[in-house]
């Protein structure tokens, strides 16, 4: 099965491609020793700061991984295409332990900003993004939602039929978070570990890819 390459990734990495050769190319503003030696001494100083800050992340992380792995639901999150060791603990904590707070996915949908707001008057309708909501929630699912693109065939193929339809990268995004989340709200309540063969040979599907 071959990868799926994302249109954004490939912008990005042109964009860092140009920056670094408009670097290599610049002129300096100015060769006051004055103006120069100031400016290193703050940068020195940044990078001390930087370096402390990176440390406390490290101790955080470790922190973070061992108690996640103590936690009865980590295997639930820990399997899932493209979670890895940053994301396994955020969805894990995205669901928590009480399974009787959400009376389905589509509550957790709207709760975490995912689910978009249809809005009325007399005639007219529209759908717009969803202001109040917990927004590193919401962060996680749509972060997550990208890492299974080349991971996952369904979601590979539903991204694509997004883009095809004209959706940005970032709106395919938000709703294959949508979809994804339905699936992991029914692995959660039923402690089921997501399995990509038994979700593709469900018997019912009511699109073309199916969600629970």
């Amino acid at each position: 099965m071959g990868k799926v390459f994302i249109p954004a990734l490939w912008d990005r990495i042109r964009l860092i491609a140009v920056r670094l050769e408009s670097i290599r190319a610049a002129t300096p503003l100015t060769e006051d020793p004055g103006i120069i030696t100031a400016c290193r001494l703050h940068v020195l100083a940044l990078v001390a700061q930087l370096r402390t800050v990176l440390s406390a992340i490290d101790v955080f992380d470790r922190e973070i991984a061992a108690l996640a792995r103590a936690q009865p639901d980590f295997a639930l999150f820990d399997r899932l295409p493209g979670a890895g060791p940053q994301m396994a603990p955020r969805l894990l904590a995205a669901f928590g332990e009480q399974r009787d707070r959400f009376h389905g996915a589509d509550e957790l949908q709207k709760y975490a900003g995912i689910a978009p707001v249809t809005e009325r008057s007399g005639k007219k309708s529209w759908v717009h993004w969803r202001w109040q909501c917990p927004k590193f929630l919401r962060q996680t699912f749509v972060e997550w939602a990208a890492q299974p693109i080349n991971k996952s065939f369904w979601a590979g193929a539903y991204y694509r039929q997004q883009r095809a339809k004209g959706s940005t990268h970032q709106a395919a995004v938000r709703a294959l978070a949508f979809k994804w989340i339905r699936i992991l709200y029914r692995c959660w309540q039923t402690r089921t570990p997501y399995d990509e063969t038994t979700y593709l040979n469900a018997p019912v599907k009511p699109s073309k890819f199916r969600a629970f």
